[in-house]
């Protein structure tokens, strides 16, 4: 008869089998371990591949978040615009710190509203028109602009103007315009729950509120001289 011959593999398994429960016909302790081993790591390549991680849902390229970010952004830019000009051409103090002030502010949160869209894998513009995302969004347009935006025609008067004329130009055209920044930030504020956007939108509602009585106090020297 041929002698059976145990390599160290099959000793390792007879081995192994010993330590099981003849009872209980349960696994080998070591087995169990390995298989508690074995989960966690499928659970950590899982995570790591995606395969598990909860999915966050994107706004989509008609959603409010969307077309927030997008006609926010167009209405900032002009707000941005307007700071500048008085900063570079205003001689009174605190009109040129407000113009700076909002400018800086404005072209950071378009920055912000920007990179949503690229992380949402969006362009900056979209296919629907202007304050489509809002209820009874395209009623609140005036002459095809968002609310509280100056015309082309006031704003070249803004360029042109000199003086106080300047600074009271420029804070009754800040003044309607934050007004309608505040009123499309109530907007996004009641459509949306992405924490991100409610967040910004709380504060862009918050500071505008504030620099609207400045503006109103800067209004009212500019018109007395």
């Amino acid at each position: 008869m041929a002698e059976t011959v145990l390599t160290d593999e099959t000793a390792a398994d007879e081995s192994a089998a010993t330590t099981a429960d003849p009872a209980a016909g349960t696994a080998p302790r070591y087995g169990v371990a390995a298989l508690a081993l074995a989960v966690v790591v499928g659970l950590l390549l899982g995570y790591a591949g995606g395969w598990l991680t909860p999915q966050l849902t994107r706004p989509g390229d008609t959603s409010a978040e969307a077309g927030f970010a997008r006609d926010m952004s167009t209405h900032h830019a002009q707000a941005v615009d307007m700071g500048l000009i008085v900063y570079r051409s205003s001689t009174t103090p605190g009109i040129r710190q407000i113009g700076v002030d909002i400018a800086t502010q404005q072209q950071g949160e378009i920055g912000t509203m920007q990179t949503w869209l690229r992380n949402w894998g969006l362009g900056p513009t979209g296919s629907q028109p202007a304050m489509a995302w809002m209820p009874d969004g395209a009623a609140s347009l005036k002459d095809g602009l968002m609310p509280g935006m100056a015309t082309p025609a006031q704003m070249e008067q803004l360029r042109q103007a000199q003086g106080k004329q300047l600074d009271a130009l420029f804070c009754d055209l800040m003044i309607q315009h934050h007004i309608g920044g505040i009123h499309m930030a109530d907007a996004i504020l009641a459509e949306s729950d992405n924490a991100e956007v409610v967040k910004v939108a709380s504060t862009m509602k918050n500071v505008q509120q504030t620099e609207l009585n400045n503006l109103r106090s800067l209004l009212a020297d500019a018109k007395k001289g």
